[in-house]
């Protein structure tokens, strides 16, 4: 159940359009979002650093690839940098990997989004947006498996409907809904509290 509950932490996946998709709901976040946020997007992997820098520009939190072993700080957001896992240790602390690509994909939505399951457990959001593999299906459904809440973009406004149509077909979701509708769930969600 929804109601009665603190959320700790905010995890976000995409791939292709999702650069855009990520622009338009971190953009609109009040500077008094006090969950942090960690971000995959898929991104070549000579682009160290460019995604952090094009998100940074528009955002009022602030935001910059994650390095190994820093600690996660509210109202900030991390983006899992190019050719590395990013995964979440039991300390609030990042790791990075170099282990094979999961769905074609390092970073993966997969790889992160385990991890952070089994450190937040149910005070986790998941969001699935945008893309064109099956990349965090399996992480989402592991994610509501710890009892976290799962919000996937509706297929029909995503530029690549893949990623959020193999999200509901395995993992299912509490909420599907159209991008513009995703902020509004986010924020209203972390103002629940205990």
């Amino acid at each position: 159940m929804i109601t009665g509950r603190r959320y700790q932490a905010v995890t976000i996946g995409c791939s292709a359009g999702g650069v855009h998709a990520l622009g338009m709901i971190l953009s609109a976040l009040p500077k008094s979002f006090s969950l942090p946020i960690v971000v995959v997007c898929h991104v070549a992997a000579g682009g160290n650093g460019l995604l952090a820098e094009l998100l940074a520009g528009d955002c009022m939190l602030p935001l910059k690839e994650a390095e190994e072993k820093e600690p996660i700080l509210a109202g900030h957001v991390y983006v899992a940098p190019a050719d590395y896992h990013l995964l979440v240790e039991d300390n609030h602390t990042f790791s990075l990997s170099m282990d094979p690509k999961v769905a074609y994909s390092r970073p993966s939505l997969d790889v992160l989004f385990e991890s952070m399951a089994e450190t937040y457990g149910e005070n986790l959001i998941g969001i699935v947006l945008t893309g064109a593999n099956e990349d965090g299906s399996h992480g989402l459904k592991t994610i509501r498996e710890y009892g976290g809440v799962a919000i996937v973009q509706e297929p029909r406004s995503a530029y690549a409907t893949i990623m959020p149509k193999a999200a509901i077909d395995i993992a299912g979701a509490d909420f599907i809904e159209p991008l513009q509708t995703i902020l509004s769930r986010l924020i209203s969600l972390s103002e629940v509290m205990l």
